[in-house]
Formats: C-alpha cells, structure tokens, sequence
C-alpha cells in the first residue's frame, strides 16, 4: 500500500510506502505536526524512554538545539523539579525559559563547580547531552551527582575520544548510556506526542524561531550552523 500527499502546484503527488508515514490528529496545526519527527521524538524520547526522568528530580540539558529545547521541555512536562538549560550563546536564554528551564547558564570551564552550587552541592540528578563532543559529555558527567544517570543523546565524532578515569567510574556509581532517537518506536510515540501537544501537556510554540519559504533553506541552514534559534519551518 502507498500513501499519496499532494504538494501542490510543486508536483502532482508523491508517493511515499505506508510504513514512512504516520497519522495525526487532523486538528493538530502542520507546523506544529512537522517537529514531531525528529528533534521533538528524539529529545523526548530521551527524558521519557532513557532517562525515566521522575518528578521533582534536577535535570541538566548541555545544548540547546532543536533537540535540548526538546528536552527541556519534555523535563518540565515530566515534572522534573529543576531543569538547567545549558549553551554557549546567552541568546538561547530566552528560548530556553520559555521551553520551561528554571535555570539557564552559558557554558564555561567552572560549569560543573555552577551546577553543584545550583542543586545545593549534589549535582544534577540527570544530565542529558545533546551536543555530542567529548569536552560536554565529560562535563556532563561532572555535573552529575553520585549515583545520576548520564545520558548522550547529540552523535560525536569517531576520533573525539571520552576519556574517564577507572576510580571515578567506580567511585561516582554513575550511569553513562546513549538515547538514539529517544529510543522511541515512531508509530507509538508521534501520536502521542501529538496528543500531549493537543491537551497542553506538552508545548512546543518555543521551537519554531523562523518561518521560510525553499529560497530561504541555505540561510536557515547558515543560522543553524551559528546556533542561531530552534527550528525553521519551511511554507510553500
């Protein structure tokens, strides 16, 4: 079976295998409908599959992408007590307060020294890295508290080594493991997720900074590159 979608004066159709495409909700806004495929399945898959964030724990969220507002997000609707937002530009504040973070702090040396002094010398209870370089899954790791659970969702290189010292892995009891696209089964999730969207358990208005037509791609994809905004939705 095919699934045909029309587009338009762009083409007459194109046809896609039933198993690429999933329902929503048809009261569910487009715009909306097209962040749930990627960064908004993966970062809450991250939070709700991986992670089993429970309610009143801190949460650390290092980058702040598509993904990391995902998460942030995706933290607060599970009830997380404290979710500290964390990128290297101060100009991800607002999207990130807005994403529903408590805390915001721009990334730098003292960053696991800050997020003791946050959550009362502890540490977070969950750290969730969404940059995928060694430098922040290692400050991830600092970050979190004796005992927490450190989860590595952004894809790093295969010559960026992580290196942590044998007594710490012992000594700190934490749980280092990776979350590919929110390990979620997509035909279970995305209508969920479309659900929560819909009863206002889960908000996403933070997520789309930019509305372009196709001429507008290259540049969306330069302020991307920039770290610029969250995520460009494409109008024909």
């Amino acid at each position: 079976m095919h699934v045909t979608l029309g587009l338009g004066a762009f083409a007459e159709q194109v046809v896609a295998p039933e198993n690429a495409v999933i329902a929503v909700p048809t009261e569910l806004d487009f715009e909306v409908a097209a962040l749930l495929g990627c960064a908004v399945l993966t970062g809450s898959g991250a939070v709700r599959n991986t992670a089993n964030v429970q309610p009143g724990e801190s949460v650390l969220v290092i980058g702040l992408g598509g993904v990391g507002l995902s998460v942030v997000a995706a933290a607060r609707a599970a009830g997380a007590g404290q979710v500290i937002a964390v990128d290297v530009s101060e100009a991800k504040k607002g999207l990130a307060e807005a994403a529903g973070a408590t805390d915001f702090v721009v990334s730098s040396d003292a960053l696991s020294k800050d997020i003791r002094v946050r959550t009362e010398g502890r540490g977070a209870d969950h750290a969730i890295e969404c940059v995928g370089r060694a430098s922040t899954i290692r400050a991830a790791w600092r970050a979190t508290r004796r005992g927490g659970q450190v989860t590595v969702v952004g894809m790093g290189a295969a010559d960026d080594m992580v290196q942590i010292a044998a007594l710490d892995i012992f000594s700190s009891a934490r749980t280092l493991r990776a979350s590919v696209y929110g390990q979620a089964d997509p035909d279970i999730a995305v209508p969920a997720l479309a659900r929560d969207v819909l009863d206002g358990t889960l908000s996403l208005d933070h997520l789309i900074t930019d509305r372009i037509g196709l001429a507008d791609v290259p540049a969306a994809f330069e302020r991307m590159a920039r770290g610029e905004g969250a995520r460009s939705v494409v109008r024909l």
